[in-house]
């Protein structure tokens, strides 16, 4: 199961060069096929997409295989001959009759046929224009690429469990007059500087760890989860199911968001004096690391991550859960981070995005409730046993 994690984040990011605010839509693709073609053959949750019945005895594995290279060879038909052989070699190693992995087969493709019927027309990649400002407050073009906005096209497409990609809008950025406003901009001037003396080493060490493709980083940390927890194939793919549908969703909820409020980032208003007399404009501040190209608020890690360590907690039940991710974005080899709590996880994160100079405090706040939101609704909605309640707590502390 968790190989074709692996080869979709391959396929998807290294070969398909998709970019980390939208690599989710096409994990949740994937997953939410493999989820449905497994559990075709247990039937003990219920049902995404595909509904279908499972000749007796098909093989699990094998159908979440044919899923996980139909969904991916749609999508990425570029791809189809290092696919293909990765589907060979995957049934290759499953232990079951030629009849089974054939039945298991049949069922994932018939999974995954349903999906991509079911998400034709989703607004996936759709030309969306947006023109941005140029006052204060006003998102523009960061430096030093001075890139077009990335993604406008995912704040409008079909969310997965969501009413609608506004369902969790939240309140907006803080006003330039407030004083929240001149906290969160003092903190992330100070402590987001590319030559920052108030930053510790450590810090700085976080704030360059969550720089990886998003998509990616969580990838491997989803696939250690699974193993550690030593999760069979239905369990498994339930897991990754919920995962990136929340990363997808989330990102989706985000990213309208974004476009709606089109607010600034660091970089713009610290250089510019961020349109308050109480402060001072420092026309050579840099951040940390280089900033991506679209708005400022809410942040997207702080949504993504919100809903992640959320789904995690309620999967399992509690917030006690060991999670270990890794990063390739340091220059001195692979730095590996530990957690033994998914309140711990998101913390990081949250902090990560102040050193990097990358969001300020308020952004942060609103992007991770917002995630815990569609988490939980997530949660409460889909990927269900049949015929019961998902176990979890109900408590709305975000």
């Amino acid at each position: 199961m968790t190989d074709w994690n692996t080869i979709a984040s391959a396929t998807i990011i290294a070969r398909g060069g998709k970019p980390s605010t939208a690599s989710g839509v096409w994990f949740a693709y994937t997953s939410i096929a493999v989820y449905d073609a497994v559990n075709a053959i247990h039937g003990r949750f219920e049902p995404f997409y595909y509904d279908g019945a499972a000749p007796r005895g098909a093989s699990d594995a094998a159908a979440a295989a044919a899923a996980a290279h139909r969904i991916l060879v749609t999508y990425f038909p570029a791809q189809r001959a290092t696919l293909d052989a990765e589907l060979d070699t995957s049934l290759a190693k499953i232990v079951a009759s030629a009849q089974a992995k054939t039945d298991g087969v049949a069922v994932g493709q018939a999974a995954a046929d349903v999906l991509i019927a079911a998400r034709a027309g989703d607004g996936l990649e759709a030309n969306v224009p947006y023109n941005h400002g140029s006052g204060p407050g006003d998102w523009q073009p960061t430096p030093p690429r001075f890139s077009a906005p990335l993604t406008p096209w995912l704040g409008q497409m079909r969310p997965f469990s969501m009413t609608g990609p506004a369902q969790f809008l939240p309140d907006g950025p803080t006003p330039l007059a407030s004083h929240r406003w001149t906290r969160d901009y003092e903190e992330v001037r100070r402590l987001g500087a590319i030559d920052s003396a108030s930053r510790t080493p450590e810090q700085s060490e976080i704030g360059l760890f969550w720089t990886e493709h998003t998509g990616q980083q969580y990838a491997r940390a989803f696939g250690r989860l699974a193993e550690r927890y030593q999760l069979d194939v239905l369990a498994s793919s339930r897991l990754m199911g919920l995962l990136w549908t929340g990363y997808a969703d989330s990102l989706i909820g985000c990213f309208n968001a974004k476009y709606t409020y089109g607010f600034w980032r660091p970089v713009t208003a610290i250089r510019a004096g961020g349109g308050n007399p109480d402060l001072t404009a420092d026309p050579g501040w840099t951040p940390l690391a280089v900033t991506p190209s679209h708005p400022e608020y809410p942040a997207a890690h702080g949504c993504a991550t919100g809903a992640v360590s959320r789904l995690i907690e309620d999967y399992f039940g509690t917030p006690k859960v060991h999670v270990v991710v890794d990063s390739l974005a340091l220059s001195d080899g692979v730095h590996t981070h530990t957690f033994d709590d998914t309140r711990a996880l998101f913390s990081e994160v949250f902090r990560a995005r102040i050193y990097a100079g990358f969001h300020y405090r308020h952004s942060l706040r609103d992007g991770g409730a917002m995630g815990a939101r569609i988490a939980r609704q997530l949660f409460h909605t889909r990927f269900r046993p049949r015929g019961g309640e998902q176990s979890g707590d109900d408590d709305e502390d975000e």
